[in-house]
């Protein structure tokens, strides 16, 4: 097991470079990323960008990544996806034949991952996605792996049985309604599991509702749900959709209790739901970390003396990403795509967000899920799982 706990931290190794005469003549290692830079999932690849550039800095003030008694600087090179999964090829196709790059961190959304494996398998660089919690980011249709996909994060299919258990179980919630947005393979995924779970768990779905990306007016399918008098609500969407579906459910007099995935948390979540006590008071969510916790607190503090605002949850999801990567150029003891691709499949080390073990579906293998709740300002933890039943 090795720790991966500081991001000002000198990473030495007393290991052989091979291969990539491009890291030897400009002492350079290159990594990609690609996400969001505009668009309505912005806010999350702005957070996920600053956070590498932050950790570049770091490591190249330190004299660089020591890699067999010498020390390499570290470059990102970065696109903008604009949230696009077209676009998110098309970037994929530039890092991979174009820049050259030994690795990429991203993209975030696995409507951007999924596309991209095609890509990067192809070119035979691998590619860490950081937030992208569909299983077929890393598992093709037919249910073979995609050899140079990998993810930090945990999967929806876990991520929706959590929802379920706690919904169920410590909430004892018997009726659901979910909500979700129809053309958002994140969406649809986390629905569909949650449902599974709840179902399985003896709860009953009463309502299933649906919207398009980009839909604004909510009321006609909440009615609905309203009308189907369901004792919790479950959303998964992003917060920034969250925030308005809340702000109408609550308009049209549904207070019963809203519940979420990952792609809730954002420092501005609360307040594009009317601020502290607005709509989103007392609901919950599932989130990769507790990032008021103490192992979030060296890079949380860190990102707000250096931006002058909170990381957000993508922050500390890139953060761990890029540590795979380095962690496995260093095992690896090359540049080259295949050998960093088995180097990242034997992955085993601590981030940010907790142990990282990768397993043989490329996938983080017992993470642990955060039960998170929103009082005032403030995203408060209630429970933790490392599995459930």
């Amino acid at each position: 097991m090795r720790a991966r706990f500081a991001i000002c931290a000198v990473l030495v190794a007393s290991l052989a470079l091979v291969g990539c005469a491009g890291a030897k003549k400009t002492d350079t290692i290159k990594i990609g990323w690609l996400g969001p830079q505009t668009g309505d999932s912005a806010l999350w690849g702005q957070a996920e960008l600053a956070t590498l550039q932050m950790m570049s800095e770091d490591y190249n003030k330190a004299g660089g990544i020591e890699v067999n008694g010498k020390k390499y600087q570290l470059q990102i090179v970065p696109y903008d996806t604009k949230g696009d999964s077209t676009e998110s090829v098309n970037v994929a196709k530039r890092l991979t034949s174009q820049d050259k790059v030994v690795a990429v961190v991203g993209p975030q959304g696995s409507g951007e991952a999924i596309p991209i494996a095609p890509i990067m398998n192809d070119a035979k660089i691998p590619a860490v996605a950081t937030t992208a919690t569909n299983p077929k980011v890393t598992v093709t249709e037919s249910g073979s792996v995609n050899p140079y996909m990998f993810r930090a994060c945990f999967l929806d299919p876990y991520q929706g049985k959590v929802a379920a258990y706690f919904a169920y179980t410590t909430l004892a919630k018997r009726n659901a309604a979910i909500f979700m947005t129809i053309d958002d393979p994140y969406s649809t995924g986390l629905a569909e599991y949650f449902k599974a779970s709840f179902e399985k768990s003896g709860g009953k779905v009463v309502a299933t509702e649906s919207y398009t990306s980009g839909e604004k007016d909510f009321r006609s399918p909440l009615t609905k749900i309203k009308a189907a008098k369901p004792d919790v609500i479950f959303i998964p969407a992003y917060y920034n959709d969250v925030a308005l579906i809340a702000k109408q459910a609550r308009d049209l007099g549904i207070k019963v209790l809203l519940l979420g995935g990952d792609g809730w948390p954002s420092e501005n979540v609360i307040d594009l739901a009317g601020g502290p006590g607005g709509a989103l008071e007392g609901c919950l969510f599932v989130n990769h970390l507790d990032m008021q916790g103490d192992l979030a607190k060296p890079m949380r503090d860190e990102y707000k003396a250096k931006y002058n605002k909170n990381a957000e949850l993508n922050s500390y999801m890139a953060h761990d990403a890029l540590i795979m990567v380095i962690d496995a150029i260093q095992r690896a003891k090359s540049f080259d795509g295949v050998k960093i691709k088995a180097a990242l499949e034997a992955t085993d080390l601590d981030g940010v967000t907790g142990h990282i073990k990768i397993g043989p579906t490329h996938d983080p293998v017992g993470k642990t899920a955060w039960l998170i709740k929103i009082v005032g300002s403030e995203m408060k933890l209630q429970e933790k799982y490392a599995a459930v039943d």
